[in-house]
């Protein structure tokens, strides 16, 4: 018998049954971590049995922690050049807001938490200029799919910024592969690459949303530049 192949669910459960006392729920996910050897069945003085994670199933969570580890670093790298590139452009920045919108979504209306990995907007005294972009890092393609399947989330963002764009790790995906209402980047090794540009929506920002924004830190950026006339739209990144 092959061993199955081991998805997040599977390693999800691993992890659950190291950190608990290894009850056992008796489910499929536990028959193919009980057939993979990375689980084995113990039966108590008192009778009932519990699940303990085996030496390989040890060596399975290491392997996933330290490339979940990778997979953050390239993540905050990637968030950390579109934050100072939106501070060079002359915006005002912040990173890991999080912030409420009323959406409306095929499941209904109510309020969805959204959190930007980046969300600028621009330097000015004119609500009218102020442009908010939410820009979106993935450096997955499997996260960037389970991401795409979170109608609420991506709503979110378009009901608080008038750009929204999904910044891609060269490779993982296509421009037609996100929705048209969403502008893609692809980050190469040393710029940026427009896929296809962020439809711009009119947006003011919410009260609540100001209110965020001045309990949160910007990012420190290069606002002290001459400012663009207020008129003039921002391009994209480069």
């Amino acid at each position: 018998m092959t061993a199955p192949t081991l998805t997040p669910v599977h390693r999800r459960r691993l992890r659950e049954i190291w950190r608990s006392a290894g009850w056992p729920c008796q489910d499929l996910i536990e028959i193919d971590l009980l057939a993979a050897g990375l689980l084995e069945r113990q039966r108590q003085a008192s009778g009932h049995e519990t699940l303990r994670v085996t030496d390989a199933g040890v060596l399975v969570l290491a392997e996933t922690r330290q490339r979940n580890q990778g997979a953050r670093s390239a993540h905050e790298a990637l968030v950390e050049r579109v934050a100072a590139e939106m501070g060079r452009a002359g915006r005002i920045v912040w990173r890991g807001l999080s912030l409420r919108a009323h959406v409306t979504t095929a499941d209904g209306a109510g309020w969805q938490v959204a959190m930007p990995d980046v969300f600028s907007i621009r330097h000015t005294t004119v609500e009218d200029y102020v442009v908010p972009i939410v820009h979106e890092v993935k450096v997955s393609r499997v996260d960037l799919l389970t991401d795409l399947r979170r109608e609420g989330k991506r709503a979110a963002y378009l009901a608080l910024a008038s750009e929204c764009w999904y910044v891609l790790r060269e490779g993982i995906a296509k421009a037609d592969e996100i929705p048209p209402e969403v502008g893609v980047l692809a980050a190469g090794e040393t710029a940026f690459e427009v896929l296809r540009p962020a439809p711009r929506r009119p947006q003011r920002l919410p009260f609540a949303t100001w209110m965020a924004l001045a309990r949160a830190t910007p990012v420190e950026g290069r606002l002290d530049e001459a400012q663009r006339w207020l008129g003039e739209p921002d391009p994209p990144l480069p």
